[in-house]
């Protein structure tokens, strides 16, 4: 497999040892550039299987540029690529669509690994911020102000299995603990991120966390109905 990538960072030195080190290990870089106006350009005009996309730059910040490579192409994958080990960038990130964060001094094979891994579809965050992930899904940021509530769509047993999935949850353990398959669980997944129009059930707890869902704030059916 000869994945194609796109690098957008503004560090020259960085851009060139990262191409060289992805090439070595197989992966196709169709061309590395310093800016976010020219990454969305040169986005526009590759055939691309993933752009790794840097945090701070000028001008255009690696969220802006972000969320207008979203918009103009909505499958493409993106993976940050940074220094910062934040929880309000990793957040950032995961909501506007990121399906990777990754960090600079992660090691070239783990690197190559997640690339892979997100290419086919995953969500991948770099374990190094494991700890930071579980602070923002665990309810410790300040709740936000008043929106409107973007889960009005969901069942009552799909809100409380979005709660579930906040807490870092698994398939398994949340089948255990309510009682029913891990089939079930999977499907109330599925129709959790189809609702949400979300890709991935990291996304789901993040905007959990974002909206201040509460655990069990709704009345929930007898376990008997499914």
């Amino acid at each position: 497999m000869n994945e194609k990538i796109l690098i957008i960072d503004d560090h020259t030195l960085f851009r060139a040892g990262l191409s060289d080190l992805l090439k070595r290990r197989g992966i196709e870089v169709a061309d590395a550039v310093g800016s976010g106006a020219e990454g969305l350009k040169r986005a526009s005009e590759l055939q691309l299987d993933i752009v790794l996309l840097d945090m701070r730059m000028p001008q255009m910040d690696g969220i802006s540029v972000l969320k207008k490579l979203k918009e103009a192409h909505p499958n493409l994958p993106v993976a940050m690529l940074t220094t910062s080990s934040d929880e309000s960038d990793l957040v950032g990130a995961l909501r506007n669509g990121a399906q990777g964060y990754l960090l600079k001094d992660m090691e070239p094979d783990d690197l190559v690994v997640a690339l892979r891994d997100i290419i086919s579809g995953k969500t991948v965050v770099a374990p190094d911020l494991a700890t930071v992930l579980a602070s923002a899904v665990q309810g410790e940021n300040q709740p936000k102000e008043e929106k409107e509530d973007p889960f009005a769509v969901l069942t009552p047993r799909e809100y409380e299995i979005l709660t579930l999935l906040a807490e870092g949850q698994s398939n398994k353990v949340i089948a255990r603990n309510l009682g029913i398959s891990d089939g079930t669980v999977k499907l109330h997944v599925k129709a959790i991120l189809r609702k949400l129009n979300i890709s991935s059930r990291i996304t789901a707890a993040v905007m959990a966390v974002e909206y201040g869902v509460k655990k069990t704030p709704r009345t929930v059916p007898p376990r008997r109905n499914l």
